[in-house]
């Protein structure tokens, strides 16, 4: 029960902090704990609120908001991201930079001092743009979705990042799987013959797959949408050996589903025993991709297999393809000396000469 309910600030009996009340310029009533045991800062934080309501009210001045303010939003929104954990440890990462400024303060030079301060650390391209991302993201949520600021700093990432492009040849994926234990080896198996990632594959239910029909179903996709896999005669062997094993699972290892990541002691003794270096389970996804372009798959039909959302994520792998373009190279062929025009600049220099 409260001591006093009228304007200001206020006791309650089950509180040990000092409360506010008051009504807001558009008429909405605000009654919340201030957070602190002394009056004096409770009364600061009412006439805050008082103040920002009036600017917003009156002369359509937002109320100033703080970085780590959006960043409890922000969270909350990205909550069930599976990088949600990376996520978090980026905006911890950040807190020394920005957790003293509210987002209008935010600008270039602001950004500069992020980068600057993460490259004498020695950290890469690569890591540095994540944090630069979560940044923009973050800005631009603010910006269009909750209308806290009205503009923002142009937020480009840094040039260099280098693009992993690890793919294993036919004779290097045949030997990764002779000499991985059996319920790796079908993983693997499995993963170049659908590009699926390896969440997708370990999630794999049963009752998501239809042998006749040549089809799985996945639901824990990297960006959420569900979407349907085409099996080919590969695939559908690997799912016919792992039947019987598990009621619910399609793949297992010692009759259990697979909860944590396949970076693991197997998967280490494997590259290691077949003599291979820098090797991800995830680029077993771009060998997939890079064989199919270098089979002839169009990159709008491998956008379509693979799941992407954009086509961006896809022309990285048209390097792999040059059926199209072995026409025009056929052009200056030896013997095909009739498709030349025998032009050279230097019969223009001599009748430049002779009218001279």
């Amino acid at each position: 029960m409260a001591q006093q309910t009228q304007e200001g600030v206020y006791r309650r009996q089950d509180s040990c902090y000092w409360w506010i009340a008051t009504t807001l310029p558009n008429g909405k009533r605000i009654r919340q704990s201030s957070g602190t045991e002394i009056r004096t800062d409770a009364e600061a934080l009412l006439a805050k609120i008082r103040l920002d309501a009036f600017r917003e009210h009156h002369f359509g001045i937002k109320p100033q908001r703080s970085w780590q303010e959006a960043v409890v939003r922000y969270l909350a929104i990205k909550v069930n991201l599976r990088s949600y954990q990376d996520v978090q440890r980026i905006c911890r990462k950040l807190d020394p930079y920005l957790g003293h400024l509210t987002l209008d303060q935010i600008n270039g030079d602001v950004i500069w001092m992020v980068v600057q301060g993460q490259l004498k650390k020695g950290n890469a391209p690569a890591t540095i743009n994540r944090y630069l991302a979560i940044m923009r993201n973050l800005l631009k949520m603010a910006r269009e979705e909750w209308q806290w600021i009205d503009s923002m700093p142009k937020i480009r990432l840094l040039p260099g990042e280098v693009e992993r492009d690890r793919w294993l040849n036919r004779e290097e994926a045949n030997r990764l799987i002779s000499v991985a234990p059996d319920h790796l080896a079908a993983l693997i198996r499995f993963a170049l013959a659908t590009g699926c990632r390896a969440r997708e594959i370990t999630g794999l239910e049963w009752n998501r797959v239809d042998l006749d029909r040549h089809t799985a179903w996945l639901n824990q996709t990297k960006n959420g949408t569900p979407r349907g896999v085409p099996l080919n005669a590969d695939a559908v062997a690997v799912l016919q050996e792992q039947m019987g094993k598990h009621d619910q699972f399609c793949f297992t290892y010692q009759d259990q589903p697979i909860l944590r990541g396949l970076t693991n002691t197997a998967w280490i003794n494997a590259i290691k025993n077949a003599e291979l270096e820098n090797l991800r389970f995830h680029d077993l996804r771009h060998t997939w991709a890079s064989w199919h372009r270098q089979a002839g798959t169009s990159c709008d039909e491998l956008k379509d297999l693979g799941g992407w959302k954009s086509r961006s994520m896809v022309d990285r792998y048209a390097k792999f393809a040059t059926e199209n373009m072995a026409f025009a190279a056929s052009r200056i062929e030896s013997g095909k000396d009739n498709n030349v025009i025998p032009l050279s600049r230097f019969c223009h220099v001599k009748k430049a000469t002779r009218s001279g």
